[in-house]
C-alpha cells in the first residue's frame, strides 16, 4: 500500500523492543490511539513475530515485512476501515519499493505506521436466493460496521445452507460489494448459485495395500444412491478413522457431477502399521504396584479385524491379599452388520487375592456394538463364566451365563484431561446361574462432570457419581467378583484398598462386598504453570448388603492434594490422600499413576 499518512502528528501506541538481533527494534504507531486496534495489528503482524525471534535474519524480516502490507490492510478491512494506509519502514525504507534482489544484509528498526480511516457500515446487504434454513450472521444488515469477516461469513452460511438441503455444488455466482469513501458506506449484494439437487454416487478407492476393497467398502459406509448430505460425508471420514486401520483418510468430492446430479467420492487411504504395543503403571501405598500392557494386531486377516491381548499384573507389594494376574484377549471385526455395528469374540482367565478371598476363573463371550453417534456407543453379548472361591469358609464354585450390555456417553473435550464436558458408562448384566449359583442382574453406573473456568480454563471443577446394585439374588449366592466393595484409587483415595465390605456372621466372622454401592467424587484442578498443575479432592464412598437406605450399610471418606504433571500420553498424577470419615483406615494413602484419578 502507499506509504501516506493523513494525519500530521503520529501517536505511539505500542512498542516491542524484542529484536531477532541485539540492535533490532519494532515499533507499530497510529495516527490516533486506538490500544484495541493496535493489539489486532500487533497480534496480526509477521514482523512483530519475527523481530523478536532471535533466530531471524534481516532476510527473515523483510519477507515478513512485505507480507505484513496484506496483512494489515486485511485486518483493518475486517474492522470495518476501507480507507486506511499502512507504512513499513525498514531502518527508514518503505519495505514495498525495496527489491528483493536489493534486500538489507542488516536491520535495525522497523517501523509501521498505520492511518486506519474510518469505520464504514453496511447502506445494502443484500444476499440470495437463500436455503430455507439459513442462517445469516446477526451484524449482516444496515447501518452495522462493515467487517470483511461479516461478508465472508454470509456467503459461506448461505452455500453450507443450499449443500445442507442437497445441493452439493452450490456456490457463490457474484458479489458485487462497493465502497463509499465519501458517505464512509458499504454496499454488498451477493448472489448465490443453488446448483442441482444432488444424490450421492459411487466411491472410488486407492490406497488400500493389505485390506480387501469390498472390506473397505462396507467399513465406509458411502452412502450411493441417498440424497447428498455434507454430515454423510462427515461419517464416512468418522467411520475409516475409529477404526485404528489407517493412519491417514482423505475423502473428497468429485469436481463434477456425473449425468448432472450423482456426486462421487474420491477415497484414498493410508494404512496404519500392522502392531502396536501399550503400557501402563500404577503405584499406591495400599492397593501395590500394577502394571499392565497390551498388544494389538490391525487388520489381522485382511478385512479390518482388530486383535487385541491384554495383560495385567497388580497387587504387587499392596496389602490387598496377594499379587493378581489377568491376562484376555478380544478380536472385534468392524462393519459386521451394517457399517456402525461390530462384531466380537472376547475371553480372558485371571487369578485375584483379595483381603478375605481368592479367585480362580475364565469367562468366554461374544457380542455386538453399534456407533449411534459421535456421542454415543453401546454393547451387548452374550457369555459364560466360571469361578472358584477360596475363603474362610471354605471353597465354593459359581458358573453362570451372562447377558452383559453397556451404553457409553462421551461428550468430554480432551479425554485424558477434560476441562469441560460429561462422560458416563451404565452397564446393565443380567446373570442366569447354573448349579448354586443365584440369577439375578448387576447394574453399574459412572457417571462425570468437569467445568473450567478461568482464561484457558486454568482451574477446573470435576464431579464424579458411581453407583452400583445386585437384584434378584441374595447375597451368599451372588459370585463374589460381582459384589461391591469401597476404597482405593478408584473409589475412596485415603482408604485402604476395599476396606468398606459387609461382615456376615457364619459361625465366624466373613468379610465380603456388598449388594448395594454408591461413590461420590469432587475435585478442583488448578494449573500452576503450562505443564504442573495442582489438585484438592474429596472422595466418599458407601457399601450396603440389602438395600440402599435401610442402614444396612456404612460410609466412610478420604481426602488429599494432588501433583500433576503433563506430558503427551496424559498427566503423570501423584495424590496424597488421608481418611476424613469412618473406622476402616488410619493413615496416609500414596497414589502414583498416568492420567486423572478420572
Amino acid at each position: 500500500m502507499s506509504a501516506r499518512l493523513s494525519a500530521s502528528v503520529i501517536v505511539l501506541v505500542a512498542s516491542c523492543a524484542v529484536p531477532a538481533s541485539a540492535e533490532t527494534q519494532f515499533q507499530l504507531q497510529l495516527s490516533a490511539p486506538d490500544a484495541a486496534l493496535a493489539k489486532t495489528l500487533e497480534q496480526a503482524s509477521l514482523t512483530r513475530g519475527a523481530a523478536a525471534n532471535k533466530e531471524s535474519d534481516a532476510q527473515d524480516l523483510f519477507g515478513a515485512a512485505r507480507a505484513d502490507y496484506a496483512r494489515l490492510t486485511a485486518a483493518l478491512y475486517d474492522e470495518g476501515r476501507y480507507g486506511g494506509s499502512v507504512s513499513i519502514l525498514l531502518d527508514g525504507r518503505e519495505a514495498a519499493v525495496i527489491a528483493p534482489m536489493d534486500a538489507p544484509g542488516r536491520i535495525d528498526r522497523v517501523e509501521i505506521r498505520v492511518d486506519p480511516g474510518p469505520v464504514f457500515r453496511f447502506s445494502r446487504a443484500e444476499i440470495g436466493p437463500l436455503a430455507p434454513a439459513t442462517q445469516l450472521p446477526p451484524s449482516f444488515r444496515l447501518t452495522e460496521v462493515a467487517r470483511s469477516s461479516i461478508l465472508a461469513e454470509a456467503a459461506g452460511n448461505g452455500v453450507s445452507a443450499w449443500r445442507d438441503a442437497g445441493h452439493a455444488k452450490a456456490a457463490v455466482a457474484r458479489q458485487a460489494i462497493t465502497a463509499d469513501h465519501r458517505q464512509q458506506e458499504l454496499s454488498a449484494q451477493i448472489t448465490l448459485d443453488p446448483g442441482p439437487p444432488t444424490w450421492f454416487g459411487t466411491l472410488q478407492m486407492t490406497g488400500n495395500a493389505r485390506l480387501r476393497a469390498a472390506r473397505l467398502e462396507k467399513i465406509a459406509g458411502f452412502p450411493s444412491g441417498e440424497p447428498f448430505s455434507p454430515a454423510a460425508l462427515e461419517e464416512v471420514r468418522n467411520r475409516l478413522r475409529r477404526t485404528g486401520i489407517f493412519s491417514a483418510v482423505t475423502l473428497t468430492e468429485a469436481e463434477t457431477l456425473r449425468d448432472g446430479r450423482l456426486l462421487d467420492g474420491e477415497l484414498t487411504v493410508v494404512e496404519a502399521k500392522l502392531r502396536r504395543l501399550g503400557f501402563g503403571a500404577e503405584v499406591s501405598t495400599s492397593d501395590g504396584a500394577k502394571l499392565s500392557g497390551y498388544w494389538l494386531h490391525r487388520n489381522l486377516l485382511g478385512g479390518g479385524e482388530k486383535l487385541r491381548l491384554d495383560a495385567e499384573v497388580a497387587g504387587i507389594g499392596g496389602s490387598t491379599g496377594g499379587t493378581d494376574y489377568s491376562f484376555g484377549a478380544r478380536l472385534d471385526r468392524p462393519a459386521t452388520f451394517s457399517p456402525d455395528t461390530a462384531a466380537f469374540l472376547k475371553t480372558g482367565i485371571g487369578r485375584k487375592h483379595e483381603t478375605d478371598y481368592s479367585l480362580s476363573g475364565y469367562e468366554l463371550g461374544f457380542g455386538l456394538s453399534h456407533i449411534f453417534s459421535p456421542k454415543l456407543s453401546a454393547e451387548a453379548g452374550i457369555g459364560y463364566e466360571w469361578a472358584k472361591i477360596e475363603d474362610a469358609s471354605g471353597e465354593l464354585i459359581y458358573r453362570q451365563m451372562t447377558f452383559p450390555m453397556s451404553a457409553i456417553w462421551e461428550n468430554r473435550n480432551i479425554p485424558a484431561d477434560a476441562s469441560r464436558g460429561t462422560w458416563a458408562k451404565l452397564d446393565l448384566m443380567p446373570f442366569y446361574g447354573l448349579g448354586t449359583t443365584g440369577s439375578g442382574a448387576r447394574l453399574q453406573g459412572d457417571f462425570r462432570a468437569y467445568r473450567g473456568f478461568g482464561q484457558n480454563d486454568r482451574f477446573v471443577l470435576a464431579g464424579r457419581a458411581q453407583i452400583g446394585g445386585i437384584f434378584g439374588s441374595d447375597l451368599a449366592e451372588t459370585p463374589r467378583d460381582y459384589l461391591f466393595y469401597s476404597g482405593g484409587g478408584g473409589t475412596v483415595r485415603g482408604q485402604p484398598y476395599q476396606s468398606l465390605d459387609v461382615a456376615k456372621l457364619e459361625g465366624g466372622t466373613l468379610h465380603t462386598g456388598g449388594t448395594r454401592f454408591v461413590g461420590l467424587s469432587a475435585e478442583l484442578r488448578a494449573g500452576v504453570t503450562e505443564k504442573i498443575g495442582v489438585v484438592a479432592f474429596y472422595d466418599t464412598g458407601f457399601v450396603g448388603a440389602s438395600d440402599f437406605f435401610d442402614g444396612d450399610g456404612d460410609w466412610h471418606s478420604g481426602a488429599g492434594l494432588g501433583l500433576r504433571y503433563k506430558t503427551p500420553i496424559g498427566p503423570i498424577r501423584l495424590d496424597v490422600a488421608a481418611p476424613v470419615d469412618g473406622s476402616t483406615g488410619d493413615g496416609p494413602q500414596i497414589y502414583l499413576g498416568i492420567g486423572q484419578a478420572f
